[in-house]
């Protein structure tokens, strides 16, 4: 019941994320908009979603997923229902700010509330599944839209997607508790499963202390800014997905807007199988060696690779079909990096988790910021190659970094090694 919330609440944002970018067609249009201005509103999301990102985490360590999600949920209700309510570029870049830094804290305060649910053998596994949801949204927003567009017009896009979230929030409120402990449907076994078990056969105590957050030593921990640049890689690569995806099928490729719901989803299902593939392959390893840095490096640095190598043949073939096979491949791999990126700010954060994820997805946001600002400015100048170079170059910076510099065993509170819960199968 945890997962399948969480997993809903991902797939809610990430129709409100992706909703604009079929609309954006008819956005500029009736207001006049370069792609170059329209990069600048589709990067004003992640701008001020990066800029939530650590004061949402913390406030979720402070104060508790359930109450945060709940506020967070119903905010971001309202300022997604204002970018229908949009009547030039003004109030559209700030309808777009205000979604962005209302949803902010979204994915780490669901990362602290799933470290206290879910042993960290499965991590990677869950991480996958949150996000699979979060790629299927993706990948059905644009049937889902385009209907609504050619009934309604682009406004009702906004309004029909925006109610959902305050539905949500109604039902998590109601089912979710922020600790099995307080749930009376989690029995002994359950527990015991998740918190681990003692010497003594006592179940492991939740790290739940209102200490106070040690800032300088997360700020100062190279690895943490290590874990947060190999995220910055990953956000730039898949946000083309998120942005302006839609815009190159229509306007480079010439599909119509009803192709665009059957065609234009062929890469984004390709992702959600990478979410799933990814997620449970690290955690098989973790399971079967007990070493959280070979589980973690050894699916995310060849996804990185793999994803750079097949992004470039997707820009250069004149063929319309083989391009969205070759992007589906490309996304199939990238998404291998989700599940194990994920895991390692819960593994490595300790009961600070939704603080460490808030420092890596902040720093990632911006990554897919850029994405929107590179890819907008290029695509204007009618360069509609050059934008999945730059994409393949920084993904095997991604690479690089996985396989040197993050270590998945190493707190970033205290500097120490990260034990594991559990022994590794033979």
């Amino acid at each position: 019941m945890v997962l399948f919330l969480i997993s809903l609440m991902y797939l809610i944002c990430y129709m409100d994320r992706s909703n604009i970018s079929v609309a954006q067609p008819e956005i500029a249009k009736q207001f006049g908009l370069s792609k170059s201005a329209m990069g600048l509103i589709l990067a004003s999301f992640t701008w001020f979603y990066a800029l939530g990102q650590v004061p949402a985490g913390w406030f979720g360590d402070r104060f508790g997923p359930r109450r945060v999600l709940t506020v967070i949920m119903t905010l971001r209700s309202v300022m997604a229902v204002m970018t229908g309510a949009a009547f030039g570029f003004g109030s559209l870049f700030a309808a777009r700010s205000l979604l962005g830094v209302s949803e902010a804290g979204a994915f780490p305060v669901a990362s602290r509330g799933m470290q206290l649910w879910f042993p960290r053998v499965e991590r990677g596994r869950i991480q996958g599944t949150t996000h699979f949801f979060s790629r299927f949204a993706v990948a059905i927003t644009p049937f889902i839209s385009g209907s609504i567009l050619l009934a309604f017009g682009w406004r009702a896009i906004f309004y029909i997607f925006g109610s959902l979230g305050a539905v949500w929030a109604v039902g998590f409120s109601i089912f979710y508790r922020n600790l099995p402990e307080e749930s009376k449907a989690v029995n002994r076994a359950e527990l015991a499963q998740i918190r681990g078990v003692g010497p003594d056969g006592s179940i492991k105590l939740p790290a739940i202390n209102r200490l106070a957050t040690p800032w300088k030593k997360i700020l100062l921990s190279p690895n943490m800014w290590f874990i947060s640049m190999g995220y910055f890689c990953f956000f730039f690569g898949t946000n083309f997905y998120l942005t302006w995806y839609p815009t190159y099928l229509r306007e480079h490729l010439h599909l119509s807007i009803r192709a665009l719901g059957i065609w234009g989803s062929v890469p984004l299902f390709a992702g959600m199988a990478g979410d799933l593939v990814g997620g449970s392959l690290s955690d098989l390893i973790f399971t079967r060696t007990g070493k959280a840095k070979l589980a973690r490096r050894v699916v995310a640095a060849p996804g990185f690779i793999l994803a750079a190598a097949f992004v470039v043949p997707a820009a250069l073939t004149p063929n319309t079909i083989q391009s969205i096979l070759f992007l589906a491949a490309s996304f199939f791999f990238l998404e291998w990096v989700i599940g194990p990126a994920w895991a390692v700010p819960m593994d490595v954060g300790g009961q600070f988790s939704g603080t460490v994820t808030g420092v890596m997805n902040m720093v990632g946001a911006f990554g897919g910021a850029s994405t929107a600002i590179v890819y907008g400015s290029l695509f204007n100048r009618g360069l509609w190659v050059t934008p999945f170079v730059v994409s393949a170059a920084v993904m095997l910076v991604g690479a690089l970094i996985w396989i040197f510099l993050i270590n998945p065993e190493v707190s970033v509170i205290d500097g120490g090694i990260v034990k594991s819960d559990h022994v590794a199968r033979a």
